[in-house]
């Protein structure tokens, strides 16, 4: 990583003068430029997603003898999708990008990683798209930065994170930057003052230096702990307003996916975060939607069994979304494993039938125009990207 001067410091601390109250500088952010009009969010799920929750395969006949209090398709409030799976009733607000054909889902999806199941590792290794969990902590860069070495126009590309702490995603070889908070933001009288004189004429960082200054002046705990609440929107809002200037590639994430016990309550809080923040993206973004591409990504999946907590555990095959204006959407992505005993992966789990780096590698074949033995070999070492799924429209 390059140093930053004094100056670079204080633009980019200005750049990312979002709002504190929502704490997005604890959650870590990665943003890139590249050449072109093309968009691309990832969004990553922590915590392992529960996908046959989220997506309700209610149609096999399995699954009712599997879960007897979640995943229980239309008959309980999910919105049905195709006859056979069903949306999660936290997500319907997604349902009319649905029937556009801007949303599209592929079920039985993972990563290389098998039955550790540790969120430390399994977040490691979706961020660092190898091929191999052994030994994770090893692998030093992420996906996001080998892409950014592979790009065809390279004096056009800067990356920076902006958070507590780097998202490994965007470890690596090519050029970034990091900015991260030591102490609350806290300006002086003097300091706002020359704050808003140097970026008065910036189109670019003058908003951002006004929302700063505008923090600094104090927020009351109330609103504090609102803004916590928000923080997705506010992710979600800072990223569009990135992708509508110079950003071509984003990455952020959303926690609270982990539900061992009480998974109605849980997962529909944050499935209800997830969609805001897509919905916020779209709205957002405007016209530049159209380019746009969202993927969001989980380490892993969890258990086709309920456990006896009214939640599930960590498991193997999980659940992509795929929304935005570039999506061929209103359809079901890939193949579906079944749920019979003798279909589960290890006895316990969704069997995985696609790498989910294989839907990322299209898409950024299709949006950046990679070569698919660049993408299976230095950007994705290890993977086999198989048939085009014709992610994008």
């Amino acid at each position: 990583m390059r140093p930053m001067d004094r100056r670079l410091f204080l633009r980019h601390a200005a750049l990312i003068g979002c709002s504190a109250a929502a704490s997005p500088l604890i959650t870590p952010m990665a943003f890139a430029s590249a050449p072109g009009d093309n968009r691309l969010v990832v969004i990553v799920l922590r915590g392992a997603m529960d996908g046959l929750d989220a997506f309700q395969p209610y149609g096999d006949p399995d699954l009712a003898g599997l879960r007897r209090t979640i995943s229980l398709g239309p008959d309980h409030g999910a919105l049905d999708l195709d006859g056979f799976f069903a949306l999660h009733p936290a997500l319907s607000g997604l349902m009319p990008l649905w029937q556009a054909g801007q949303l599209a889902f592929a079920p039985a999806v993972s990563t290389p990683y098998r039955d550790k199941r540790s969120h430390f590792d399994g977040q490691d290794m979706l961020e660092a798209g190898t091929g191999t969990d052994a030994p994770i902590r090893n692998q030093t860069d992420g996906w996001l930065n080998r892409l950014l070495q592979q790009m065809p126009d390279q004096s056009s590309q800067t990356a920076y994170a902006v958070g507590g702490e780097r998202m490994r995603i965007l470890d690596g070889a090519a050029d970034s930057m990091s900015w991260s908070p030591r102490s609350t933001l806290n300006l002086s009288p003097q300091a706002e003052r020359l704050l808003a004189h140097v970026y008065h004429d910036d189109p670019l960082l003058r908003h951002s230096s006004e929302q700063a200054i505008a923090i600094a002046e104090g927020l009351s705990p109330d609103i504090l702990s609102e803004g916590r609440m928000s923080e997705h929107l506010e992710l979600a809002r800072f990223t569009a307003d990135r992708l509508n200037r110079e950003t071509r590639i984003a990455t952020f994430s959303i926690s609270g996916w982990d539900t061992h016990a009480a998974q109605a309550n849980t997962l529909k809080r944050a499935l209800t975060q997830l969609s805001e923040a897509i919905l916020t993206l779209r709205d957002e973004l405007g016209r530049n939607w159209d380019t746009t591409t969202v993927m969001a990504m989980t380490e892993f999946g969890r258990t086709a069994r309920e456990n006896g907590s009214a939640g599930t555990d960590h498991g193997t095959g999980g659940a992509m979304l795929v929304a935005g204006g570039a999506v061929r959407g209103g359809r079901v992505l890939g193949e579906w494993p079944g749920l019979a005993e003798g279909d589960l992966y290890a006895g316990r789990d969704l069997m995985p039938v696609r790498d989910i780096r294989a839907y990322a590698a299209w898409a950024m074949h299709q949006k950046f125009g990679i070569a698919r033995s660049t993408l299976e070999g230095a950007i994705f070492p290890g993977l086999d990207m198989g048939g085009d799924p014709r992610l994008l429209a």
